[in-house]
C-alpha cells in the first residue's frame, strides 16, 4: 500500500474519538486476518487445482463406466 493511502487512513482515524479508534483498529485487524486467510486459501487451491481436476475427470470416467459406488453416509 502506498504511503499516501496509509497517511489518509491515519488522518481519518485521528478525527475519531479514542474508543472508536480502538474499535476501528480491531475491525481492521480482523478484516486483514480474513484477507490473509483468503490469500492462503487461493494459493493452496492453485497448487492443488490440477490434481483436483484430474481426480474429478477420473471420477466422471468411473461413474460413466459403472465402476463407482454411491457413498453410504450411514456406515
Amino acid at each position: 500500500m502506498s504511503s499516501e493511502a496509509i497517511t489518509t487512513v491515519v488522518k481519518m482515524m485521528e478525527t475519531l474519538p479514542d474508543n472508536v479508534q480502538s474499535q476501528v483498529v480491531e475491525y481492521i485487524k480482523n478484516y486483514i486476518s480474513d484477507l490473509q486467510d483468503e490469500l492462503r486459501w487461493d494459493e493452496n487451491f492453485k497448487k492443488t487445482e490440477r490434481n483436483l481436476i484430474q481426480k474429478a475427470r477420473l471420477a466422471k470416467q468411473q461413474i460413466a463406466g459403472g465402476k463407482a459406488e454411491p457413498l453410504n453416509f450411514s456406515e
